[in-house]
């Protein structure tokens, strides 16, 4: 009979990784199976398999960065322990290590961790082919029911494992992203029941969970008049591990070799210059000088590059880590003055600006785009969503363009594309009906064009500062015209 295998209390969310990771464990099969564990850093993949591990009898070890010769020794002492063996095993070599890895779930499946796998994959490069091998039909014969685990946090080895014509391609029964938590779940963990608090937290911080407890030691904002404070003793204290942790972002990815120029980079959007060409000129470079920076910033899991919601072939560049916004944005220009204990009350008043204008507001948009996409009732949209993304609106007459914060796609009953939804979303300011005019003008604008159906097309009107009579008014005559504030983007179903 199996000993059921259920969640930690301690363990927030997760339910979903939980469930994969046990589904895993307890897999019935003979020999040996392999599975991969990624994530970001600060995520909780070493908590949810630590957990596992404990859960399911299992053996963990975590890898430093070390030579080959000391990652052998550590991992042999780390495996005497588990057995309870007085004299440490010693291993010739890797091959020896995982055959013997390999032979520890006698008595039935268990999981075996090896986490920060890509330390010991730098220092010893033939293991991804040995462990291979050992799970080659003429290896599992000898094989037991292990469960074997690798865990890493740089994205694009962990990616690689499994792609093209890497030794693992096909051999992975498991293939698990344990992703920041979303600004819902994010909220619920700081314990924020006011949304404009909430999200004005998510902002500078994200989903990421490690920055609720080991960065900030559970300093939570206590409602909206606390949020300044926590600000300044939480965020801006450079007696707070928070204070420098998005520089050691970058530090840690082994990929980036001169921080320097990936640092610019992030400046550069941070300030609004989210096109690569638009970077370039930040940078004083050619926009070619920079595909390589920009794609190891992207396969880090730090930058995504959005498509154009009307134009495949435009697309821009955002930072995926909130905290390295808030840092370029905010902290780096004013680093002087912060660094020096004491200071950060003084100096916050005149950020606040600079932070609400590119930190909070982009970050609300993006925050927009996602409730429409994974949130949203279909009903209110008029369609399930396929795709949801920002764009920008050529208008030839005038002569100008105009950007579209939200524009929602599905797809009719032939299966084909159509905007469902146009959106506009203003985080500190009241929306009337001007905004609304905008968005009619935006949508007759599309309506001229061949290639987007926009026959059910509604309005979408976003705010979090409130919305002006006149267009409660006409949203409560009009049901293609939608007003969506903080309580409705926080509100669970």
């Amino acid at each position: 009979m199996r000993v059921a295998m259920e969640k930690p209390g301690e363990i927030f969310d997760r339910d979903a990784e939980w469930e994969e990771l046990v589904r895993f464990a307890r897999l019935p099969q003979q020999g040996a199976t392999l599975g991969v564990v990624s994530g970001r850093r600060r995520q909780g993949k070493t908590f949810l398999l630590d957990a596992l591990v404990r859960a399911g009898d299992g053996f963990m070890f975590t890898a430093t960065e070390s030579s080959e010769a000391d990652a052998l020794r550590q991992f042999g002492q780390a495996l005497s322990d588990h057995l309870g063996e007085a004299t440490p095993l010693r291993f010739v070599d890797w091959d020896e290590a995982i055959t013997r890895t390999m032979a520890l779930a006698r008595r039935g499946p268990m999981p075996v961790v090896i986490d920060e796998f890509p330390f010991l994959a730098r220092s010893s490069p033939a293991l991804p082919s040995i462990i291979q091998r050992a799970l080659d039909p003429a290896g599992q014969r000898s094989n037991t029911q292990v469960r074997l685990l690798l865990c890493g946090s740089a994205l694009s080895f962990m990616g690689g494992l499994l792609s093209g014509t890497a030794p693992l391609r096909g051999r992975a029964g498991l293939e698990l992203v344990v992703r920041t938590l979303d600004y819902r779940a994010a909220a619920r963990f700081w314990d924020i029941g006011d949304p404009r608090t909430a999200l004005l937290v998510n902002a500078i911080v994200g989903g990421t969970p490690a920055y609720r407890h080991e960065f900030t030691q559970d300093d939570s904002p206590e409602g909206p008049g606390d949020f300044d404070d926590w600000v300044v003793r939480a965020v801006l204290n450079p007696a707070r591990p928070l204070f420098r942790e998005a520089r050691y972002l970058l530090a840690e990815e082994p990929d980036i070799r001169d921080p320097a120029l990936y640092h610019s980079v992030l400046a550069a959007i941070a300030e609004g210059r989210t096109r690569r060409g638009e970077i370039a000129n930040f940078l004083g470079r050619q926009p070619s000088d920079l595909a390589h920076a920009l794609g190891v910033l992207e396969d880090s899991g730090l930058v995504v590059r959005e498509e154009d919601a009307f134009k495949s072939n435009r697309g821009v560049y955002r930072i995926a880590e909130p905290l390295l916004t808030f840092y370029h944005a905010v902290m780096r220009p004013a680093w002087g003055d912060l660094e020096r204990t004491g200071r950060a009350r003084q100096v916050w008043p005149r950020l606040q600006r600079t932070f609400l204008s590119k930190v909070v507001g982009p970050h609300y948009e993006t925050i927009c785009r996602s409730w429409a996409r994974w949130e949203a009732d279909p009903a209110l949209l008029g369609g399930y969503p396929t795709r949801v993304a920002a764009g920008i609106v050529n208008d030839p007459a005038a002569r100008t363009q105009h950007e579209v914060d939200v524009a929602v796609f599905g797809r009719d009953d032939h299966d084909r594309e159509e905007l469902l939804a146009v959106g506009e979303a203003k985080w500190n300011e009241t929306v009337g009906t001007g905004h609304l005019q905008r968005l009619y003008h935006i949508r007759t604008l599309l309506n001229r064009r061949d290639d987007i159906r926009t026959d059910r097309c509604r309005l979408l009107l976003f705010s979090g500062g409130g919305f002006a009579d006149d267009l409660r008014v006409a949203a409560a005559a009009d049901s293609g015209i939608q007003l969506i504030d903080l309580a409705q983007l926080y509100a669970t179903n």
